[in-house]
């Protein structure tokens, strides 16, 4: 990213920081004020004086940070930070996520946090906010990624299951525990009523969108389940973290998977070591990459993390200004 004298938001050792309005986005190191797109532990970190967050979100950063210094605004509704109006938008990412309008001596800079554009039953649909600048992800920013409808995933999702139940195994399926595997849960619930077993970290996340309201396929703590006939044909839902660990030895017959976008690559599959992958993702995929970035109407893109080099190279070369900004932020899918 080359700075200019007017740019709204810039980068520093702490974050990307707003002169005008003197408050950090997604700050990795501690500073007094933190705007905060969402809760994935690459965009809220502890230690930061007081968090602005939406108010769809807040749930999500007390389970993720415990009790701070909140102070949270409806989608849209306007703050004044120093001389700037800053607000929250739907973003389409997980429960609460938004993009962040900053809005100064009538320019607009939209930072997006992380987003997609596919439909998902847990969240607020992504919000389109025309911008002079828009800071977008690119986790996904390669022409390979392209995601199937998520209805159909979880309908293959079922099938596995029943698969695994005619073998007498547990079905296990690997998510990330906020986010996905809520929404996969949702999705689940359209197509069948058996609850699923979770693990304790899924289990916390959950209990966080069912005050939240967001309705989901009915689920039981591992911990709590006592099958007469053990776990075959149970549908059990846990952290990738839990993969290979002792708390796996319970299923003495179990199949494997994991849901993620980088599923859509055989070698990503492989290295997981696991039976089958599925195709979920809550990142924006390659068409939703470029189709966004024309609908905000922004005249200077700046792609973060994932293949920012590459949305970069095809934004250039299809007449954009676009340019790449180096950030500590993860691609936690």
């Amino acid at each position: 990213m080359t700075a200019r004298a007017t740019d709204l938001v810039i980068h520093t050792p702490a974050g990307l920081y707003c002169p005008a309005g003197d408050f950090h986005i997604d700050p990795w190191q501690p500073v007094p004020r933190a705007v905060i797109t969402h809760g994935h532990g690459d965009h809220a970190r502890p230690g930061m004086g007081q968090y602005l967050v939406a108010s769809a979100g807040k749930g999500v950063l007390q389970w993720r940070l415990g009790d701070q210094d909140f102070r949270v605004a409806d989608y849209a509704e306007a703050l004044t930070l120093g001389a700037t109006r800053v607000s929250f938008h739907p973003a389409g990412h997980v429960l609460g996520s938004s993009q962040v309008r900053i809005e100064c001596n009538g320019e607009v800079w939209v930072i997006s946090g992380d987003y997609k554009r596919q439909a998902d039953p847990t969240c607020e649909p992504f919000e389109v906010v025309r911008c002079d600048t828009f800071i977008t992800e690119a986790t996904f920013a390669l022409p390979v990624y392209r995601w199937p409808d998520t209805p159909a995933v979880a309908h293959d999702i079922l099938q596995w299951r029943d698969a695994c139940a005619a073998e007498g195994e547990a079905a296990i399926l690997f998510c990330y525990a906020l986010g996905k595997a809520q929404r996969i849960l949702a999705e689940l619930a359209a197509l069948t009523d058996q609850p699923a077993l979770v693990h304790g970290a899924i289990a916390a996340g959950v209990a966080v969108y069912q005050q939240a309201g967001i309705p989901m396929l009915a689920t039981l703590p591992v911990s709590d389940a006592t099958p007469a006939g053990g776990f075959g044909g149970q549908l059990v839902l846990a952290p990738p973290a839990a993969a290979g660990s002792a708390w796996m030895r319970r299923f003495r017959r179990a199949q494997t998977a994991f849901a993620s976008g980088w599923m859509r690559l055989r070698g990503n599959r492989r290295r997981r070591n696991v039976d089958r992958g599925f195709i979920v993702s809550d990142h924006a995929d390659w068409p939703s990459l470029l189709h966004t970035v024309e609908q905000t109407g922004a005249r200077r893109i700046i792609a973060t993390h994932g293949a920012s080099d590459s949305l970069v190279r095809f934004l250039r070369e299809s007449g954009h200004t676009a340019e790449t900004l180096r950030t500590d932020f993860g691609g936690e899918d």
